[in-house]
């Protein structure tokens, strides 16, 4: 995951990712880069933009709208049942999709 990290960090900075910049993010987290991890890496964000995949996951990751007002009839249980459904924000099939964009 670190790995990951690192690329964002790079791209956050507007920096390239690229073997020696990610490899330097790495090593001065105090880590030890493995070549063939920054490789795999970089291979699966290739013709990816990371800015734009992001701008799409925060879309996902915005608060809900507020609720309208319940109605009349409407009862404490039923209410609380919404109010859990709206906590839950994202699926995970949402979140599984916005990761798979990094590596698709």
């Amino acid at each position: 995951m670190e790995y990951v990290y690192g690329a964002l960090l790079l791209n956050a900075a507007n920096k390239p990712i690229d073997e020696k910049g990610l490899s330097g993010v790495l090593t001065a987290a105090g880590l030890s880069p493995d070549a063939t991890r920054v490789k795999a890496l970089l291979a699966s964000l290739e013709g990816v933009n990371l800015s734009e995949v992001l701008a799409k996951a925060e879309t996902f990751a915005a608060p809900a709208a507020p609720a309208a007002a319940p109605e009349k009839g409407e009862g404490k249980a039923e209410k609380k049942a919404e109010e859990k459904k709206e906590e839950k924000g994202v699926s995970e099939e949402e979140a599984a999709e916005g990761l798979s964009a990094l590596f698709g």
